[in-house]
């Protein structure tokens, strides 16, 4: 078997037979549940995957799909609109990189929809009138995936004064997500902090946690029945090549 170590692209694990432990049924729930979600896990923890996973869905990919216990919920496999922000790739650890990389975004998605820039507009404004736009043109409501909302603030923390600017950037830039919500069918934002705890959600009264919601514990991250069915041969030849035994292995998923 093939292990996606380090791959956070669904389509690419899909399309090139790795190991993929079936989340999907969470999804479809999560989906038809609610529109506006937040979780909050631990680095490494298969967030990204998450947040690609759902822009696949979102973009109609049913044949990415196929076997899956999404492929049979599923009857629709409508396609909207996706907006993916994520703020992984950025130091943000000097001035103007938060500027930079929402400016980046909003324009490339102007250009997309056929909007004139205008770097001299509020984002805010700019990314509702692609939100607008984005609608009109596709007959559905917007998708919006944010991952890593609080890389910004924590990569700043030896920085105050830079933190407090991007603290009221990024405040006035989601506050856009409350005011865009005719607009909305699906937002979800991910983050190793606790959204309360940065307080740049404050307007975003309809955002539902799910971080410690028992019916998404398993939404990120495996269980260990998953583990159990997915990856047992590799640990037990892990344990094999480290002096180790079947029975230290099965003991050291009993103490997880």
């Amino acid at each position: 078997m093939k292990y996606p170590i380090g791959i956070q692209s669904f389509e690419k694990i899909i399309e090139n037979d790795y190991v993929y432990v079936d989340k999907t049924d969470l999804i479809y729930s999560m989906v038809k549940g609610g529109t506006i979600y937040f979780l909050s896990r631990p680095r490494r923890f298969g967030k990204s995957l998450l947040v690609s996973t759902l822009k696949n869905y979102f973009l109609g990919r049913k044949e990415l799909f196929k076997g899956l216990a999404i492929d049979v919920l599923e009857k629709d496999w409508l396609t909207y609109p996706v907006f993916h922000i994520d703020f992984n790739g950025s130091d943000f650890q000097e001035k103007g990189t938060l500027e930079k990389v929402i400016e980046e975004y909003i324009s490339t998605w102007e250009v997309a929809y056929g909007i004139l820039p205008n770097p001299d507009r509020d984002r805010g404004m700019r990314f509702i009138q692609v939100l607008k736009e984005a609608h009109v043109r596709a007959g559905r409501r917007a998708v919006v995936l944010i991952d890593e909302y609080d890389k910004p603030l924590l990569r700043s923390m030896h920085n105050p004064e830079l933190q407090d600017k991007f603290r009221e950037m990024l405040t006035a830039f989601y506050t856009v997500l409350k005011s865009a919500d005719p607009w909305l069918r699906f937002v979800f934002i991910t983050g190793v902090t606790k959204f309360a705890q940065m307080g740049i959600f404050s307007t975003l009264n309809q955002l539902i946690d799910i971080s410690f919601d028992p019916q998404y514990n398993a939404l990120c991250g495996m269980t260990r029945p998953e583990i159990e069915a997915n990856f047992v041969p590799e640990l037990e030849r892990l344990a094999e090549r480290n002096g180790l035994t079947k029975e230290d292995c099965m003991a050291y998923l009993t103490r997880m």
